[in-house]
């Protein structure tokens, strides 16, 4: 009870999210086991959510809502606690990202993450992150939700063929994480394009990099590297770079072809074996 007691709202929206289920509980006359009954839940991940031990997901939150008639509250609280799960130097990009009308991506290495599947991004960011890969993961899926509103953005992907061969997770990982991206095909907002081994130099060897298009606001370049990201509206980057990548899209597989390729990969190098 201490620690409940202790909680600073204003330390963070996790902290917040956490005093204000306490607070909303008690409201309701409810211990944590009965509101866990309620919501198909423990009363102990109740008591983990309310200290901060463990961070809620957004159908938890909509199963609050509905047990407390709290019209909304934790469903919209759930945003920020997610996004507050990224790393600080991500968090500005990740909030521009959301509001982009369109994003050009290169992935040198990787599925690029509105893409990734949940198991994917799990064995990625276990790497370096032991303690905290619950968290980033549902943070990262979050992200994702941006392809599914109702002014969902452009997106066009051109992903290196290492993104394709490199093994993370495992066979079936992978299988599964290329399965994704064929899933994609028929999307008229989502244009997927492999970059092969075979087209020798490009306009990207310097590594992956994102171009993100608004419809009131500048043009912006964002690239990362081990521990930060950096991201400019400055026009002669962004024109650069945005010849670059035109030039990338040019020289790619088209994305009939890049279909065709990833099926290949999914079944040559990843299908069942004994």
């Amino acid at each position: 009870m201490a620690n409940i007691q202790s909680l600073d709202p204003s330390a963070s929206p996790l902290d917040y999210y956490g005093w204000e289920l306490r607070r909303q509980r008690e409201a309701a006359g409810l211990r944590q086991g009965q509101l866990g009954a309620l919501i198909f839940c423990t009363g102990s991940l109740i008591g983990q959510i309310e200290t901060t031990k463990k961070v809620p997901t957004r159908d938890f939150s909509e199963r609050l809502d509905a047990a407390l008639g709290t019209d909304g509250v934790f469903s919209r609280l759930i945003g920020l606690v997610l996004r507050s799960q990224l790393p600080t130097w991500f968090q500005p990009y990740a909030d521009m990202e959301a509001k982009a009308a369109y994003i050009s991506a290169f992935q040198a290495q990787v599925v690029y993450g509105l893409l990734q599947t949940e198991e994917y991004a799990r064995a990625l960011l276990h790497i370096e992150h032991p303690h905290r890969t619950g968290e980033m993961v549902a943070a990262r899926l979050d992200r994702q939700r941006v392809l599914h509103r109702e002014n969902s953005p452009a997106l066009w992907v051109v992903l290196s063929e290492a993104a394709l061969l490199q093994e993370v997770g495992g066979h079936g990982v992978m299988r599964k994480q290329l399965a994704r991206l064929l899933e994609f095909r028929d999307d008229p907002w989502v244009q997927i394009q492999v970059l092969p081994f075979t087209v020798g130099q490009h306009t990207a060897m310097m590594g992956s990099f994102n171009l993100l298009r608004f419809d009131d606001d500048p043009d912006l370049f964002y690239v990362e590297s081990y521990d930060q990201g950096h991201m400019t509206a400055n026009s002669s980057v962004i024109k650069e770079r945005s010849v670059g990548y035109a030039r990338l899209q040019a020289t790619a597989l088209s994305p009939e072809d890049s279909a065709a390729m990833i099926t290949r990969v999914m079944e040559e190098r990843y299908g069942n074996q004994s």
